[in-house]
């Protein structure tokens, strides 16, 4: 890997599709590190991440398997800020580490670090690019819905808790408008891609004095 890698961070709002999207880009062959599943690895059984949280919460939010029980710990932290602190505290800088260490034995081309949060986090960091997925409000609710099975109102209540759209897109290098088929949203990944390649290559390539 490039000791100078070109980084590209995927976001954007619940249901827009950053998934379909990261897979279409690993399907190229790209490298995708996704802190979603970063903040389930560092606390995995055996992990320093889980003990920790043991200690701080206590063993009840350890499932009998040995497994974080994710639904107990929402009920203590949802609405206790102090306490989401004390998590955040534990969680992020677990994951920003692992991030970190993935990052650097990444071989592809360039990198993708899709990260849903990356608005809400308020700072741009080392990424050469930020790559919004979007699409309208109203197809946005309608898959949460669908998804996770609420009303209209749950599912405006949950996307009132995010970054606005327009703070999104007002951070954006790059727009993915995800309102169509799987074929449609390839081909829009496929072009990115090649583009991507090119700016990776410029970036990487040595400069003549």
């Amino acid at each position: 890997m490039s000791a100078n890698p070109f980084r590209i961070v995927l976001t954007g709002g619940i249901a827009s599709g950053k998934t379909a999207v990261a897979n279409e880009f690993a399907q190229l062959g790209i490298d995708v590190i996704d802190t979603d599943q970063l903040s389930r690895d560092v606390v995995a059984p055996g992990t320093h991440g889980l003990s920790l949280i043991s200690k701080e919460f206590g063993p009840d939010v350890i499932d009998r398997d040995g497994t974080l029980d994710r639904r107990k710990l929402r009920q203590l932290v949802f609405a206790d800020t102090e306490k989401r602190r004390r998590l955040e505290a534990i969680v992020h800088p677990a994951v920003r580490e692992e991030l970190r260490r993935r990052s650097l034995i990444a071989k592809s081309a360039y990198q993708v670090h899709a990260i849903p949060l990356f608005v809400e986090g308020g700072a741009k960091g080392e990424y050469d690019r930020v790559l919004v997925v979007d699409c309208p409000e109203n197809l946005q609710i309608q898959r949460v819905m669908q998804r996770d099975q609420v009303d209209e109102a749950q599912a405006r209540q949950v996307l009132a808790a995010q970054a606005t759209r327009q703070q999104r897109l007002a951070i954006a290098d790059d727009v993915i408008v995800n309102d169509a088929n799987l074929e449609s949203l390839r081909a829009k990944v496929r072009t990115l891609h090649e583009c991507y390649l090119a700016l990776a290559a410029a970036k990487t390539s040595p400069r003549l004095a």
